[in-house]
């Protein structure tokens, strides 16, 4: 079996590939995150590489202005908020001989499968101690996505949160929807072997043969479900972002031709 990186947008169904690969016998991590409402079968995602990758943004992403002890541009992240960050493609990320042992000490674990959306500004930094990966993109039209990243920012205690809490509006998740994809497009698959999954593929036989051959790893085909696809565009695509989902559907091979 191949080692595996999973990028895509939060809300875009890299839990459900990840799912998929649950049972394959993957180290996905020590310390996985808690299944909850939104992803009620798990997110896979490991605290430790979310954290890594929180510190390694920690430098990039602009911090939010205070005055008397109160927030103010609520719209940038904060601690545990990076995978909402909005950074241009060609954004280098620096790190640190601390944080470098911490990634060899995870991918040390041999065959592994990670996932974290942060992972589109990041990877640069994990390359170099990656071996035998393969990266799997996984993606959902922008305006589900985006309204599926807006409610998540409703319900979630830590990012609904009144004081500590981050702002996002359904404009504002289209740009960070963006901003995850254009370094994978522009810069990342232009390195390694690349599968380009939309949600809907996954749900259908053909995208599970996809994603088997191309692993190596024997997928769970009961795991894929429609019924947790539950969010509804309900607002107008940009010219960008609908350029944008064109060219993933096309590296997808997906006759998905508009959103919605």
């Amino acid at each position: 079996m191949n080692n595996i990186v999973i990028l895509g947008s939060g809300r875009s169904g890299t839990s459900m590939v990840a799912g998929c690969l649950s049972k394959a016998g993957y180290f996905m991590g020590d310390d996985l995150w808690d299944a909850r409402d939104s992803n009620p079968h798990g997110f896979f995602e490991d605290r430790e590489v979310n954290e890594i990758n929180e510190e390694l943004l920690e430098p990039v992403v602009p911090k939010r202005r205070r005055f008397l002890g109160i927030a103010f541009s609520k719209h940038q992240p904060a601690k545990w908020q990076r995978w909402l960050a909005c950074l241009p493609p060609n954004l280098r990320v620096p790190t640190t001989p601390s944080l470098v042992e911490r990634i060899k000490k995870v991918v040390e674990r041999q065959p592994y499968c990670l996932k974290d959306p942060r992972f589109s500004y990041t990877l640069p930094v994990w390359r170099p101690f990656l071996s035998r990966t393969v990266f799997v993109c996984v993606f959902r039209d922008p305006g589900r996505t985006a309204m599926s990243i807006y409610n998540e920012c409703l319900a979630v205690p830590h990012l609904a949160d009144r004081k500590n809490g981050i702002k996002v509006s359904p404009s504002q998740a289209l740009r960070i929807w963006s901003s995850i994809y254009l370094p994978i497009l522009y810069d990342h698959r232009h390195q390694g072997d690349w599968l380009f999954l939309h949600y809907d593929q996954v749900l259908t036989p053909e995208g599970l043969d996809r994603l088997e051959k191309f692993t190596g790893a024997n997928v769970d085909r009961s795991f894929p479900t429609a019924k947790l696809s539950r969010s509804k565009p309900v607002l107008k695509i940009p010219k960008d972002n609908l350029a944008l989902y064109r060219e993933l559907c096309k590296l997808a091979g997906s006759l998905d031709p508009a959103p919605g």
